[in-house]
Order: structure tokens, then C-alpha cells, then sequence
């Protein structure tokens, strides 16, 4: 069973206070990883460390507050990093942002913001975050939270089609160049996923029906569902498995007519 444990391995996730964030650290804890969560709200920190630290009393939990999007906000992850961890077996790339609007209607503005949250926030720590995980070769593993709109298209926006495919992309680069020092780098690949995030289109009755009809499971998924793959990605059981995007999508992405 030593290969489905996370047992004392260290782990870092940003945008870890709600929504699949926070089911990605939940699961981390579960199995025996210390985490180290970041957010930008401090009442959000403050309630997941009340709800886990009790509920997993073996495991190390700290939750930093942070804007990740920014230089001030990655060096104080950093800093942390070092001195509660030394060293890192796992980074999850969750922290991500929308705006759905037509692509003619964006402004330069939030063009910048929906990149610089999606994709150079997520390059950015990984890259700062490379010599920690350079410290346990063969044991640390990428995981970036992407989407299905960066495998096909979606009523979503383009703009931010265009930075989870840009995703995949860094996945693959990443794993084959971080391959010599035995870094996995992979990507997971949500549809729906039953969240307060989209709850806010979900909660369209025609909207809603629509999703289910593109879907061939017929429901949407649950957060603990792409938390499971994660985890699983960051296991001794995926130690051959690098450089891919597996879609948790209920079969949408492979549903033709």
C-alpha cells in the first residue's frame, strides 16, 4: 500500500481555501501529506485551518495569505516554504480566474488579469519552487489544475481557453526538461465540477440542462473527484505517468455526435 500513501510528503497548493482547492488539500491531509495552502482571503485561511487541523491531527497544515499573481506575493510563499519545509514533494497549480464574454468584448485590462492569474502565476511559482523540489529526485510532482476549455471549445471565453492550453503546453515542456531530476509534471483537466464558482452559470435551469446533454455521465462532478486524480498523480502508483492532461469530465471531451 506504500505506493497509494502520501505519508509525510510536503505539498503545496495555491488557491486552496474553497471550491477544488480546498478538496485538493483536504485529499493531500488524507492521505498523510503536510500541506501548505495559499489565499488571498484570511477568513477563508481561518476556516479551513478550524475545519482539518482537528480532523487531521497527524499532519501539518498552514495556510499563508498571498496574491500569487504578484513578485511580493511568490516570494512570501517561498520564504515560507523554506522555513516550514525545507524542501517540497508536491506543487498544485490550482489558482485561476474567468470572465465569459464574447472574445471582441475583453478589454486589455482583463486580458492581462485573466494571464497573469492562470498561467504566469502558475509559472512563476513553478519555477521559484524548482530548487525545493530538486531536493527529493524521484520523489516531487507538478500537478496544474487546467480545464477542458484547453482541449476543446466552450462557452467560456477564449481568453481563458487560451491560458489552460497554454498549460497543457508548459506541462509537457516542463516534464520532459524536469525529467533528469525525477520532477513529474502533470495536468488535470476539469468540466463542470459542482462548485461555488460555477454555481453561478449552473444555477441556469436551460444552462444547466445543456451541460448535462454535452455530458455522457449525465451529472456533474463532484470536487473530491478531481482531488482523487491529483492525489493520485502525486503518488508512488503514477511514478511512470509525466507530461499528461487527464480530463475528469464525465466523457465530455471524447462525446462526438
Amino acid at each position: 500500500m506504500r505506493h497509494w500513501s502520501l505519508k509525510g510528503k510536503s505539498a503545496l497548493v495555491t488557491g486552496g481555501s474553497k471550491g477544488i482547492g480546498k478538496a485538493i488539500v483536504e485529499e493531500l491531509l488524507a492521505h498523510g501529506a503536510h500541506v501548505m495552502f495559499v489565499a488571498r482571503n484570511l477568513d477563508g485561511i481561518a476556516k479551513i485551518n478550524t475545519e482539518f487541523q482537528d480532523k487531521y491531527p497527524d499532519s501539518k497544515l498552514i495556510g499563508i495569505p498571498a496574491d500569487i499573481s504578484t513578485e511580493q506575493g511568490i516570494e512570501t510563499v517561498y520564504r515560507t516554504l523554506k522555513e516550514e519545509f525545507k524542501a517540497l514533494h508536491i506543487l498544485v497549480n490550482n489558482v485561476g480566474t474567468n470572465i465569459r464574454k464574447a472574445s471582441v468584448s475583453y478589454s486589455k485590462n482583463e486580458i492581462t488579469h485573466i494571464f497573469q492569474t492562470n498561467l504566469l502565476a502558475s509559472y512563476d511559482l513553478s519555477m521559484r519552487c524548482y530548487p525545493l523540489l530538486k531536493e527529493y529526485e524521484g520523489e516531487s510532482s507538478v500537478v496544474f489544475i487546467s480545464s477542458v476549455a484547453g482541449l476543446t471549445h466552450l462557452k467560456t471565453g477564449a481568453i481563458y481557453a487560451m491560458t489552460k492550453a497554454a498549460l497543457n503546453q508548459l506541462t509537457k515542456n516542463l516534464a520532459v526538461e524536469w525529467a533528469k531530476e525525477g520532477i513529474r509534471v502533470n495536468a488535470v483537466a476539469p468540466w463542470y465540477i459542482d462548485t461555488p464558482l460555477a454555481q453561478t452559470v449552473l444555477s441556469n435551469h436551460e444552462y444547466l440542462e445543456e451541460v448535462l446533454r454535452r455530458t455522457p455521465m449525465g451529472r456533474i462532478g463532484d470536487a473530491e473527484e478531481v482531488a482523487s486524480t491529483v492525489a493520485f498523480l502525486c503518488m508512488p502508483a503514477a511514478g511512470y505517468v509525466t507530461g499528461q492532461c487527464l480530463a475528469v469530465d464525465g466523457g465530455f471531451t471524447v462525446n462526438g455526435f
